[in-house]
């Protein structure tokens, strides 16, 4: 494609490399059946995924309950076959009985990998003065997961890999790599600074050392978020046929992969991740997390195809025009191919996108709609 790109004179030849649309797509003729489709383009998906061995449904000990704002609320951890322990928080109405619709909230990426499920939660009145200012920039100045439990839900939010309990700690590493920076007062905002620079130039060895170990890094997370809904629909309070997912950016990614990934997710909302391989490519490669990449699959979808793997199931999509991650024309585009791929399946009623004023975020007016979304589809 001519003109100024992320890899000059070699752009115009790479966009050409994935055939368009690409030879899986479902909006390519040759598909008339979407079950025939869907079973051959899901396969691709897992195999592209290289997913290592996660264990089965997580034995989760909860550590304490916490009464808070309305909503009873459960810390816990569980041990996969490999890293350190996985802390989780589940969320619900107090006083809540019988069974009720899910939601696996996911947390983002945001530069800040030394917290995890804190960024879309509150369970005290004094946060973490960094967690405070995260959720006024990115998310109205709430915690979405307790809003969306009080509407009604279970939500469960993990740490995701390499996030907060999962997190790469720095004594565990060579100390050339770390500049020695070591844990001394790790809930300092200024420790928590270098180590989130730290782990942010760390991305690119743990990418590379992944695919060195027969996986990637989509592979790894979206098998922990698996198990994480393994246990989420496996809960006596939980009616695993009305369970969902979502999130905003990094949240948003994992909401994309899971979605296509696993049928148990009736109705998704992703929100600030969604464009095509194209924008990857040619324009915003350097504004991305190396977890987004799974190699060899835009030969066979294009990115937001990934989340229409899950079509007939109801799927929202938020953008925001001044998105400095992605550009409009591709977000646009992505809309289009999602459509098509719904209208298609016979489900266009099933498939929204809408763009929202303002920068990279998933703000009240945001969370207002999906969580509409959510009561539509789950309950």
């Amino acid at each position: 494609m001519p003109g100024v790109n992320l890899i000059g004179a070699y752009g115009e030849w790479a966009s050409q490399i994935a055939p368009d649309p690409p030879r899986l797509s479902f909006r390519k003729p040759g598909w008339a059946s979407l079950e025939a489709w869907r079973t051959q383009a899901r396969t691709r998906y897992r195999d592209a995924l290289l997913q290592p061995a996660t264990g089965g449904t997580p034995n989760a000990t909860i550590q304490h309950h916490i009464d808070f704002d309305g909503l009873a609320i459960e810390h816990m951890t569980w041990q996969l076959p490999y890293g350190p322990p996985t802390e989780a928080l589940l969320l619900k109405p107090a006083g809540a009985t019988g069974k009720l619709p899910a939601v696996l909230a996911l947390h983002d990426h945001g530069g800040n990998k030394y917290f995890g499920t804190r960024k879309i939660t509150r369970t005290t009145k004094d946060p973490h003065p960094l967690m405070i200012a995260h959720q006024e920039r990115y998310y109205g100045g709430v915690a979405w997961a307790n809003e969306l439990a009080r509407r009604g839900y279970v939500v469960l939010v993990p740490d995701a890999f390499t996030f907060g309990s999962r997190r790469v700690r720095t004594g565990d590493i060579p100390a050339n790599i770390t500049n020695g920076l070591t844990e001394q007062d790790p809930e300092s905002p200024d420790e928590i600074q270098r180590y989130n620079t730290f782990a942010s130039n760390h991305e690119h060895i743990m990418s590379k050392s992944l695919f060195s170990a027969g996986t990637t890094w989509p592979g790894v997370f979206t098998g922990e978020d698996q198990r994480a809904l393994d246990y989420l629909c496996a809960r006596p309070d939980v009616d695993a046929t009305r369970v969902g997912c979502g999130g905003l950016s990094g949240g948003g990614l994992r909401t994309v992969y899971l979605t296509g990934l696993d049928p148990r997710i009736r109705c998704s909302a992703c929100a600030g991740m969604m464009t095509t391989w194209r924008d990857y490519l040619l324009n915003k490669s350097s504004n991305h997390t190396w977890m987004v990449y799974i190699p060899g699959l835009p030969n066979d979808l294009d990115y937001p195809e990934i989340m229409g793997l899950n079509a007939p199931n109801p799927v929202l999509v938020l953008n925001n025009h001044e998105d400095q991650l992605f550009t409009v024309p591709e977000m646009e585009r992505a809309d289009r191919i999602l459509s098509e791929v719904y209208r298609k399946a016979g489900a266009a009623d099933r498939y929204r996108m809408k763009f929202y004023p303002g920068p990279h975020k998933f703000d009240r007016d945001m969370q207002a709609e999906a969580f509409q979304w959510f009561d539509r589809w789950l309950k």
